[in-house]
């Protein structure tokens, strides 16, 4: 998400979410109400800031319940110091950054981490290392598919075979055009994935690829229509999923697909963006409870952010995720021996040992365990965009997928 959409959906979910009654006091960590005074604790995180994309969100939601932690009685009394990177979206300065917070520091596990350079670059560092990452804006195969990360997001293969499944079982589609990003281990690894679910129910998919570097979206829309198909998969970030419905729209294309799109399109600017002729004509997948929804931990994460966080940290699926992160994280971290929750390895062992944490804001259970793969995050709504928001169409349900 850009900057300007960033503010523009933190702004959209202010009014949304304090329009009704005041939100009571954020509840964090052991909730003793006393700042925690002992010798710190080591966090990491590793975000990318820059041109073309602002994703520090995750990492800003995760600061702010860190803080709200510390502030009420820490890890058995000791306070978390949480130590961020900006990776630049550039592969050399990602490994840096690992690099210093993971060969330099004391770092106990890496917590909120947002970029999909990072995680290309580091998976083989973390392993080498055995340090675990809890991520929370994963967008990339690395991210779900090494041993040492695992995320409370969905990223793009489960939110795109979710959307694909809603449009296959409930808008009767049989062909999707799937347009994503001409990256191997982003657009094809989840095109393919779409490609594999519709073809198990005697559907087909096509897949359109677009240059991240010089979108063309016009080109990339005759292709879909060529392909003959009946459903359009908008696999792309926000900016450009925008970029084509616009173009779309010159066309009037709008009547002739189904038009569906996994969780980037949910942004709270979004539909007054598109404006009336696109309402009530877009499905997008929701990885994370829709923000209208008033559960325990929603709430809990505005009132972190208005506590402890900045006015600007956005309200948006990243932050949720990056909340939730840090709140499995420290909950892993309280069911330790005190003595041990600063060995690296003792708390690796803890993290993967996680299993059955819950929460309002995810359609299942969280847990990791000692594998090669990780994708706890699979189960999901559907929304429709329609004047003023989203409605949703389809409340949580469970992917058909291979993971």
């Amino acid at each position: 998400m850009t900057p300007d959409l960033r503010h523009m959906a933190a702004a959209a979910f202010a009014v949304l979410a304090f329009s009704g009654s005041a939100q009571a006091a954020a509840q964090c960590g052991a909730s003793t109400g006393e700042a925690a005074t002992g010798e710190p604790i080591f966090v990491g995180g590793i975000h990318g800031n820059a041109a073309p994309g602002d994703w520090t969100s995750s990492t800003d939601s995760a600061a702010a319940y860190f803080a709200c932690v510390n502030a009420n009685g820490g890890i058995h009394g000791r306070p978390i110091e949480y130590l961020v990177e900006n990776d630049q979206w550039n592969p050399e300065a990602a490994a840096q950054a690992a690099a210093r917070l993971v060969n330099d520091t004391d770092t106990v596990a890496m917590v909120g981490n947002g970029s999909f350079i990072e995680m290309a670059v580091n998976a083989g560092t973390y392993e080498a290392a055995d340090i675990m990452v809890m991520a929370s804006a994963c967008a990339i195969s690395e991210c779900f598919e090494t041993p040492n990360i695992v995320s409370t997001n969905q990223g793009p293969l489960p939110s795109n075979l979710g959307a694909a499944q809603y449009a296959q079982e409930e808008l009767g589609a049989e062909h999707v055009a799937c347009m994503g990003l001409n990256i191997p281990n982003n657009g094809i690894w989840s095109c393919n994935a779409v490609a594999e679910f519709m073809e198990s129910r005697g559907g087909q998919s096509t897949p359109v690829l677009i240059n991240p570097g010089a979108p063309d979206v016009n080109s990339a829309l005759l292709e879909a229509l060529a392909s003959g198909a009946d459903t359009i998969l908008i696999n792309q970030p926000a900016g450009i999923a925008l970029a084509i419905l616009s173009a779309a729209q010159e066309q009037d294309l709008r009547d002739m697909f189904n038009w569906i799109a996994p969780t980037p399109l949910y942004d709270l600017s979004v539909p007054d963006q598109l404006g009336s002729y696109w309402h009530g004509h877009v499905f997008v997948n929701a990885e994370l409870a829709p923000l209208n929804l008033e559960g325990p931990d929603a709430l809990n994460w505005v009132a972190v952010l208005d506590e402890y966080g900045n006015e600007d940290d956005p309200r948006d699926t990243f932050g949720q995720a990056g909340y939730l992160s840090a709140r499995f994280f420290v909950q892993a971290m309280l069911e330790m021996d005190p003595a041990d929750v600063g060995d690296r390895a003792k708390v690796s062992e803890a993290i993967r040992g996680i299993s059955g944490y819950t929460s309002d804001l995810m359609c299942g259970p969280y847990y990791v365990g000692d594998a090669d793969f990780h994708m706890p995050n699979h189960a999901g709504y559907m929304v429709q965009i329609v004047e003023g928001g989203f409605e949703i169409v389809r409340d949580c349900y469970e992917y058909d997928s291979p993971y």
